[in-house]
């Protein structure tokens, strides 16, 4: 059932090459040919959409499904960049069958690796993961902290951030001088149309008067930050890359507090909402509830966050919205 790619490594491995060694700068100059692998999903969509509005004359993207196998016969070489976002998303991992779970190695593991040898068979250049902050584990419980550093180790906490992290390692693995890997592992990514837990706490958020004021910091990016990110990424030059893959921590220039962003939410909305601190009992006893409750309860008010300065690339300026301004474009005329 698990995959093994992440047996006997060393921690070093598991923590991988973290960003560049030094400066590096985009070449605006160029165009390159990319090809996104799982069509239709909500991030690839949106980096089509900003890539076309801002860097049109930098890209040729193309989509492929990869729902059957028919990729296996479409040849890659005509591509500089393989940009893979196929996967299966977090969803209740609490009881589940061996099934679904081999489903998720399938899919999460599996595919994401043979795709990257299929890249590197035929020529491609480059090659990029979509990975997560998940293979670090859980939020941390609400008061406890939880700051991933670049020397943190990541440990996941179920099969989902296991299935992950075990592609995570395996397609670094395929890195050389010739072909060039880089894993990215993003917090929360959230922007208008995206889904998960927090569009749903924001839609309640905008029917209640009252919200706990609560103390907590979680990383999070903005779809557009993503999409700066990936542009100016995918027009670095390739010898600035390292021969044993990167690893690329993309985040909010700020941290988010949960009460600030729904207050915000509901102000864009034309809605009051007060932050009460009577109401932080509530939450300090849901996280402790066991089972599904809990769990919600901790990764809508626990901690999760990066190290800011492992998110910052010299010359590479992709932090450019704010989160007082993507939280209201993201979640305004919410039903």
């Amino acid at each position: 059932m698990p995959r093994n790619y992440t047996n006997g490594k060393s921690d070093k491995a598991l923590i991988g090459h973290i960003g560049f060694d030094g400066p590096v700068k985009a070449d605006t100059s160029q165009t390159k040919r990319i090809l996104i692998t799982g069509a239709g999903s909500y991030i690839g969509k949106s980096f089509i959409r900003y890539a076309k509005e801002h860097y049109n004359k930098n890209f040729i993207i193309d989509e492929m499904d990869m729902m059957d196998d028919i990729w296996k016969n479409v040849s890659f070489s005509e591509y500089d960049i393989i940009y893979h976002v196929a996967g299966i998303a977090h969803a209740d991992v609490g009881n589940v069958s061996d099934e679904v779970k081999e489903k998720y190695y399938c899919v999460n593991t599996d595919l994401a690796v043979e795709v990257a040898k299929k890249a590197k068979a035929d020529g491609v250049k480059q090659f990029v993961f979509m990975s997560s902050m998940i293979v670090y584990g859980d939020s941390a419980p609400y008061g406890k902290e939880k700051i991933v550093t670049g020397t943190t180790v990541p440990k996941p906490a179920n099969f989902y951030g296991d299935s992950k992290l075990q592609a995570d390692v395996a397609v670094r693995e395929l890195a050389d001088d010739s072909f060039k890997v880089a894993v990215l592992r993003p917090p929360m990514i959230y922007g208008k149309g995206s889904k998960g837990n927090y569009p749903l706490l924001a839609k309640i958020a905008k029917k209640v008067p009252i919200f706990p004021k609560v103390k907590n910091q979680r990383s999070m990016l903005y779809i557009g930050n993503l999409c700066e990110f990936l542009c100016q990424l995918f027009l670095v030059e390739a010898d600035e890359f390292s021969n044993e893959g990167n690893v690329f921590i993309p985040q909010n220039a700020e941290w988010t507090n949960t009460s600030e962003m729904v207050k915000m939410i509901a102000e864009s909305n034309g809605k009051e909402i007060v932050l009460s601190r009577v109401l932080v009992l509530a939450v300090v006893i849901g996280g402790k509830m066991p089972g599904k409750i809990g769990k919600l309860v901790n990764k809508a008010f626990g901690n999760s966050c990066y190290e800011n300065k492992m998110s910052i690339y010299t010359q590479i300026n992709y932090q450019i919205f704010s989160v007082p301004i993507s939280i209201p474009v993201s979640y305004t005329h919410l039903t």
